[in-house]
């Protein structure tokens, strides 16, 4: 199976295409796994007769797991074993069909034609009322604080999928925000901040849950992380730059900081091609060509996904304004494809729109080198006119903050590549 992001550990079987004794052709699809982010089909890696089924519909299966094995002797058309028959004498040549791989916790929508059968009921949740629902659903309805009795299911029998509680979110339903993104515009106008109210003194503080351990999505983004800290020779550069031509021309344009910051570090990765690279071992790819850009987005308190645009050295700003949206909308609601997920060759992450003034970011491998956008926030600042005449002026800040490898960079590299980002955000075109 195809790579899926930085968060993905396990899956949940939805769909057979095939079934046993069926006859399937290489790259053929035959199976469908739903994950928290990505809903994705599987396509067989032989062309055979399906031998056998080891995952029924509803179960959850780690990465690497065999779903199902193919006879690979086999010829189309030819007489064959039923599903009851005995497998004693027979010649097969295994294929294993494995489950998606990578970082994260998976849990999927049980296919709708399967849901009347026992085995797609597994991994299912129930309600009063004999109303069933996948762990998906499950899942929405906690995070969103929904009534799934008020949705109305498309599935079999009225079976509510997790197509019909999106469409219910889309249509005003349900009573909480969308958890933010690491896309949003870092700008925060000034506010003042509602007085804390001090909790009496008789009042007992609450005492720590004991025993509670870390979802299998934070365990594996924790050993993804761990592993690119114990892999490259992470160091961070950071640099400041004056924001407020690039706030103008934003707001002309109804868009966030973010696809400009974006537009001008494709620019400038192309004048620097040895930060738009990877670094597999003592492989060392430049792209020299094109970008293709990961965007870090946010996933609530589940983790993130690191969604790729490829060749975002095609979009202008407004280009990928769009994409950026789109890829965001679509990883909160778990329709990104498995090849949106890999590929990349530079990282934008963008924590100052919560806030954060600066941060050393973790590298996502293989690739060299990440960005780290932090808040734009109004300071006095020392300006020099074309004069030489000095002057202090309220600016629109921010720190530029890059974690690259010492493996295939010197900080002398990354420092210019940080100072040439800054100087294009300072004299972006405000026209």
């Amino acid at each position: 199976m195809p790579q899926m992001g930085v968060s993905v550990a396990e899956g949940t079987l939805v769909e057979w295409k095939k079934q046993v004794g069926d006859w399937v052709e290489a790259d053929e699809v035959i199976c469908a796994i739903s994950t928290d982010k990505i809903d994705t089909d599987v396509e067989a890696p032989a062309s055979g007769r399906v031998q056998e089924i080891v995952v029924p519909v509803g179960e959850t299966v780690e990465v690497g797991a065999v779903l199902a094995r193919i006879a690979t002797d086999a010829r189309p058309g030819e007489p064959h074993m039923s599903e009851s028959s005995s497998h004693e004498g027979t010649s097969e040549a295994d294929a294993a069909v494995d489950a998606p791989g990578e970082a994260g916790e998976l849990q999927g929508d049980t296919a709708e034609q399967h849901a009347e059968q026992p085995s797609a009921q597994e991994g299912a949740a129930s309600r009063p009322g004999g109303r069933r629902y996948s762990p998906v659903v499950m899942r929405m309805a906690a995070e969103h604080d929904l009534d799934l009795s008020q949705i109305e299911g498309t599935g079999r029998g009225g079976r509510v999928r997790k197509q019909d509680v999106l469409a219910y979110l889309e249509n005003g339903g349900g009573t909480k925000e969308e958890p933010p993104m690491h896309i949003e515009s870092p700008y925060k106008p000034d506010a003042p901040s509602a007085p804390k109210k001090r909790a009496p003194r008789f009042e007992r503080e609450p005492e720590p849950v004991s025993g509670a351990t870390l979802s299998r999505m934070r365990q594996s983004i924790g050993r993804a992380m761990v592993e690119s800290l114990q892999t490259a020779a992470t160091c961070t550069t950071i640099v400041e730059a004056d924001m407020t031509r690039v706030d103008a021309a934003r707001r002309k344009l109804g868009v966030s900081f973010l696809p400009v910051v974006a537009r001008a570090t494709i620019e400038t990765l192309r004048e620097f091609p040895m930060l738009n690279a990877t670094l597999e071992g003592e492989a060392y790819t430049r792209y020299t060509d094109a970008v293709h850009l990961g965007i870090a987005v946010a996933l609530g308190d589940e983790g993130l996904i690191v969604p790729v645009i490829r060749d975002a050295q095609e979009l202008s700003v407004e280009g990928l304004a769009k994409r950026i949206k789109d890829i965001a909308t679509r990883a909160r609601s778990g329709q990104l494809d498995p090849d949106e997920v890999r590929g990349g060759s530079f990282t934008i992450t963008n924590p100052g729109g919560a806030g954060s003034i600066m941060a050393t970011p973790v590298i996502n491998q293989p690739q060299v080198a990440i960005l780290d956008t932090e808040a734009v926030v109004k300071r006095p600042v020392v300006i020099t006119d074309e004069l030489g005449n000095d002057s202090i002026a309220i600016r629109q800040m921010t720190y530029l903050c890059m974690s690259w490898d010492h493996r295939a960079l010197d900080g002398i590299t990354a420092a210019r590549f940080l100072r040439a980002l800054a100087d294009r955000l300072e004299a972006w075109p405000v026209d």
